[in-house]
This record gives C-alpha cells, structure tokens and sequence, in this order.
C-alpha cells in the first residue's frame, strides 16, 4: 500500500469533517494544523442547541443561508475557544472558501490555504490573499478514498448488471456499463 502524502492526509480530514455537516446546501470540512499537526476542525452547520438545516432547512436570506457558521469560522473558532493561537498555521478546507472566511483567514494569520474544489472562487478574496501573502494551492482529492460505502455501491452495481445481463441484455449493451463501473471503482482486470 502507497503511504499518502500530508496534504492528502489533511484534505481527507477535511473530507471526515465535512461528513459531519449539517447545512443541506453544501458540506464543507475544514482542518488548521500546525507543524504537521491537527490543532483544530470545523465543519458547516448551526450554533450549538439551535436548528439544523438538515432537520428544519435552510433559513435563507438574500440567497445565503444564514442559520450556518461556515467550517473555516468553527475551526478558527475552536483555535480561540482552547487558546490555540492559529497564527502561522495552514488551513485544508474541502471547497475554496467564500470571501467572508477568505478575510478571518487572513486575519487569523493562516499562512497556506489548500483547498480541495473549486466553489464560487472569488477574484477579490484571490487579491486579498496575494496581498497577505497567504499561498493558495488546490489539492485534488478523490471522495472516493474515504466513501465507506463503496463496497455496497459496487455490490449494487455488479448485481445490476448481472440483472441486465439475465435479462437479455447483449455483451455489447453491458459493455460500456461495465467499463464505467470499472472505472468508478478503479478495478483492474483480472
């Protein structure tokens, strides 16, 4: 087995954190470490004791949803809350994020963004973090290293296609179908 790197090490934290998000829009996970260290996480979703979107829905105003604190705020929040300063540390965040955490990140004293997707990139929040000096890298990451249900996708899959295929489906019809499932779930042909 190849040992992963730490950015991708990071990223899938992000990805675990998001996983725990409870804003129906968009998942987003955020991690901040320091030193190759995990000092802090977040992921979108309400204040503590209030509703979740994904329990009441959104409360949207002016095309936002406002009942979310979004992942880059918790994480930094979480630094403030224990007393760990953030300041020099890197932040992994699953989507680029929106200019309002683009700011506190940059007040904060992040000094290395990573994101993994691109969401709404804005061109000011990009100014604002050459202006800082904060590098922006994006880091791919495939979802698909961390999605605990593969095996039970590709058990879906193959029985599909066993159903097509007692079912008078030809070679030639299944073939494009078996392609892309191999290819989904990166199986090499025995």
């Amino acid at each position: 087995m190849e040992r992963i790197t730490w950015d991708q090490f990071f990223m899938a934290q992000s990805h675990l954190l998001a996983m725990r998000s409870t804003c129906a829009r968009l998942a987003v996970g955020a991690t901040i470490v320091r030193e190759t260290r995990i000092i802090a996480g977040g992921y979108n979703g309400s204040i503590s004791g209030d509703e979740h979107c994904i329990e009441d829905g959104c409360y949207v105003v002016d095309n936002h949803c406002v009942r979310t604190v979004h992942a880059e705020t918790n994480a930094l929040l979480q630094c403030a809350k224990y007393g760990t300063p953030a300041d020099g540390a890197d932040i992994y965040v699953t989507h680029f994020p929106c200019l309002p955490c683009s700011k506190t990140i940059i007040q904060a004293g992040i000094r290395n963004l990573y994101y993994a997707k691109d969401y709404k990139n804005s061109e000011y929040a990009l100014e604002l973090f050459r202006k800082a000096n904060v590098q922006v890298v994006q880091i791919p990451f495939d979802e698909a290293k961390i999605d605990f249900l593969q095996n039970q996708k590709l058990e879906l899959a193959v029985n599909m296609l066993d159903k097509l295929r007692s079912l008078g489906a030809s070679k030639e019809e299944l073939q494009p179908f078996e392609e892309k499932v191999k290819q989904l779930f990166d199986l090499v042909q025995a």
